[in-house]
């Protein structure tokens, strides 16, 4: 995002800031709603999603967590391991010893012990489990997030829809959606994003931009236009987040020391923290990544010591979402790209296992204290209720209240949809 901000001299020759350009569409909409232009069944449907204000924080476990040492803990079983369990505060649940305040907010949980894939490669399961989709070398799919704010992001609002804290992962993003679905990206949370401040007045800012408009113009008269068409889209997202009184939101400075220290003084907590902010700030789609989870090596204390930091900040955001009245219309998705083997190597740590994994979900209507699925007692085999990806995907959808059959037409002319395939999850939702 650094560049991109940097050199905010640019935009329209108009002089369209982002906020004005989506004020004049949305108007612009409207009018032709009323004169019988749109479909009223289509205008009706914009509002009625740009109304419902939901959002989605994805809690990323970069490099697959092993499920028997996060929430399918298989104590005094061979493949479990040293693990030990502890009792959660719904009854009957039990999750590894290491997560006792997630075991505090099991209520708000829906822990699902059955997810099952093919995919055992991180770059091609970081990809499914992001975009609904394997990869190919013919298309860029659009991100799950991408596909959710097309649908219900709210209109003429600075920030970007789509937020993502951590490692950055290369090619997941808007894919052919194009510039205006791309994730704003921060490597670290805490405080204002690099090179937003305007280095001049507002005036010779907006005579800039006025300038770079009529040097797109002759380019797009030349043949250009399409170019030129993404360029004006970039700089109006960077010069509408420059110019807007929201930035304040990445700065925590302003939150109570006691709630920090809650959420853990780590690039994760203080992403989760940020998280909940821009959600107030109405934020779409937030993904806060953490890793290493590749435990090929040392399985136990390395999944000890990040348990140590993603404890604490995801039973504190939902905690803290709940207390703020924010969860009923939040989601929050734990989970990676696979699991890891019930058998334990020579080195003390558990390879890759696609077969059966785990994850959880809460809020959004999300019917918390229970469990979906059942491996078996050495945590080889799914049991009971096995979850795909697009189930899972599917039930997202169903939380953030869009359609996962919306179709888009790739660059190759080809339809394809949010999700091709997938059910509900029954039960998920009260």
């Amino acid at each position: 995002m650094s560049p991109v901000i940097h050199d905010l001299v640019q935009l329209s020759r108009n002089h369209f800031t982002r906020r004005r350009l989506l004020q004049s569409t949305a108007a612009g909409m409207g009018a032709m709603a009323a004169g019988g232009l749109l479909p009223a069944c289509l205008s009706a449907q914009a509002a009625d999603l740009q109304q419902k204000k939901r959002s989605i924080i994805v809690l990323w476990m970069q490099g697959a967590p092993s499920q028997f040492e996060t929430f399918d803990p298989k104590p005094g079983t061979e493949t479990g391991g040293p693990t030990k369990s502890i009792s959660t505060a719904a009854p009957g649940i039990q999750i590894a010893s290491t997560f006792p305040q997630v075991a505090k907010m099991m209520n708000e949980i829906a822990l699902i012990r059955s997810l099952t894939n093919k995919e055992g490669n991180h770059q091609r399961a970081t990809y499914q489990l992001h975009t609904g989709y394997i990869p190919t070398g013919s298309v860029k799919h659009p991100s799950l997030g991408a596909n959710i704010s097309r649908q219900i992001a709210p209109a003429g609002q600075d920030l970007p829809s789509l937020v993502t804290i951590g490692n950055a992962i290369a090619g997941i993003g808007a894919g052919y959606l194009g510039i205006n679905y791309e994730p704003l990206h921060l490597n670290q949370a805490g405080k204002i994003p690099d090179n937003v401040t305007i280095g001049t007045s507002t005036e010779r800012f907006d005579r800039r931009l006025g300038l770079l408009g009529q040097m797109d113009q002759q380019f797009a008269e030349r043949g250009g236009a399409s170019v030129v068409q993404t360029h004006r889209d970039l700089y109006s997202k960077a010069s509408g987040m420059a110019q807007s009184k929201d930035l304040k939101v990445f700065d925590l400075d302003e939150e109570p020391a006691a709630l920090k220290e809650a959420y853990g003084d780590t690039n994760f907590g203080r992403g989760c923290l940020l998280a909940r902010r821009l959600v107030e700030a109405g934020v779409t789609y937030i993904e806060v990544r953490v890793g290493n989870w590749d435990t090929h090596a040392d399985n136990f204390d390395a999944t000890t010591r990040l348990a140590g930091e993603v404890d604490p900040a995801a039973a504190t955001l939902i905690r803290d979402l709940k207390d703020r009245g924010l969860l009923d219309s939040t989601l929050v998705v734990w989970m990676g790209e696979f699991g890891r083997t019930p058998k334990i190597n020579a080195r003390t740590g558990r390879d890759h296992f696609p077969k059966a994994f785990n994850g959880f979900l809460a809020g959004a209507g999300i019917r918390g204290g229970q469990v979906i699925g059942r491996t078996n007692a050495e945590g080889t085999e799914i049991e009971d209720r096995p979850v795909t990806v697009g189930d899972l995907f599917t039930s997202i959808c169903a939380a953030m209240k869009v359609n996962p059959k919306d179709e888009t037409m790739s660059p190759q002319g080809r339809p394809l949809k949010v999700i091709e395939s997938g059910e509900v999850i029954q039960g998920l939702f009260a």
